[in-house]
């Protein structure tokens, strides 16, 4: 169309070139930490919005009004979409972007991936995450996130 043809090599994309790590061939082949990062982050985000704006549906058609009408109905559900969608997805987003940044960070010092590297990455995520509200709500975040990405890391091997 431009006469670009074959001259744009960085449009060549090589999907053979997969994370060189130990442990790292898993169900989800990985390009390496950005391929993770970008990945993890957006299908979270992306998770994240589904799950809360099926709580602000659930919320909105729920919520008395003192006015039988049905636009208002339909406006109530909609700010509650946008609330709750808004909420979950981001935080979401956020938690997954640290754990990645994490995870990939001990990878690299360990030189190896396992199910342990993202089970502390979890760890220092939910601690991370909800360390302003105070030593126990950090200690049970950690431990929900360490549970979870545990869990998420045995799939991943199991489904190979």
């Amino acid at each position: 169309m431009a006469g670009l043809s074959d001259q744009l090599d960085y449009l060549n994309l090589e999907d053979d070139k997969t994370n060189e790590l130990p442990g790292a061939a898993t169900a989800l082949p990985s390009r390496g930490w950005s391929d993770d990062l970008c990945y993890g982050t957006g299908t979270t985000y992306l998770s994240g919005l589904g799950i809360g704006g099926l709580w602000g549906l659930r919320e909105g058609a729920k919520r008395p009004l003192a006015v039988s009408n049905t636009r208002l109905r339909i406006n109530s559900v909609l700010n509650s979409i946008t609330r709750r969608g808004t909420f979950m997805g981001n935080s979401a987003g956020v938690m997954a972007l640290v754990y990645n940044a994490i995870n990939s960070s001990i990878d690299s010092f360990r030189g190896k991936h396992d199910v342990f590297g993202g089970m502390a990455a979890g760890a220092l995520t939910g601690a991370l995450y909800k360390s302003t509200a105070g030593v126990r709500p950090a200690l049970a975040a950690s431990m929900l996130m360490t549970g979870l990405a545990g869990t998420w890391g045995y799939l991943k091997h199991v489904l190979v």
